[in-house]
């Protein structure tokens, strides 16, 4: 003669059921009952899902292309009184840049911009990288604000020398 085991939970009461289950006993009210959980330590945030290989792709391309111009700006800002003399030349204004001090004080804040700017747009853009977020925008916007203080720069030393400032108002002799 066999004798059946029973099979898991078949002898235990409800209670019983629910209490081995983690759920408060019927008819009490869950939220009353519901257990508060444990305080835990700091809890490490789980890193989010990896950048997409194709956005990380454009945005290391678009940092590679901003350091370039940084490079190539830097002798033109160095140098901004020629620069704006053979600026004024194609533009066919008559006269020669002759505000060289300005030249030489902006010209160097520009630089500064310039440099400071890029480093702030790649440290960003590299941190976004680093915790698997989408950054692609980062450089963009990076080299909007940084082209548009060093265009302050360079308005600055333009509309403060007369010879430019005329021949911007003088219509052109035909």
């Amino acid at each position: 003669m066999s004798i059946e085991r029973p099979q898991y939970g078949e002898y235990a009461s409800p209670e019983e059921q629910r209490a081995r289950a983690g759920l408060p006993p019927l008819g009490a009210d869950p939220v009353a009952s519901a257990p508060e959980p444990a305080p835990t330590a700091a809890r490490p945030t789980a890193p989010s899902a990896p950048a997409r290989p194709m956005g990380r792709l454009v945005t290391l391309v678009l940092l590679g292309f901003g350091l370039v111009n940084v490079l190539s700006s830097i002798p033109q800002f160095v140098n901004m009184a020629s620069t704006l003399n053979d600026s004024m030349q194609m533009i066919g204004i008559d006269g020669e840049f002759t505000n060289y001090a300005a030249a030489r004080t902006w010209g160097v804040v520009a630089v500064v911009v310039l440099l400071v700017g890029y480093a702030v747009t790649a440290w960003l853009s590299l941190r976004q990288l680093k915790r698997g977020r989408s950054a692609w925008w980062i450089p963009l916007v990076g080299f909007v604000i940084t082209m548009s203080l060093v265009s302050g720069c360079i308005s600055v030393v333009m509309f403060s020398d007369p010879a430019f400032t005329t021949g911007l108002l003088t219509p052109p002799v035909e």
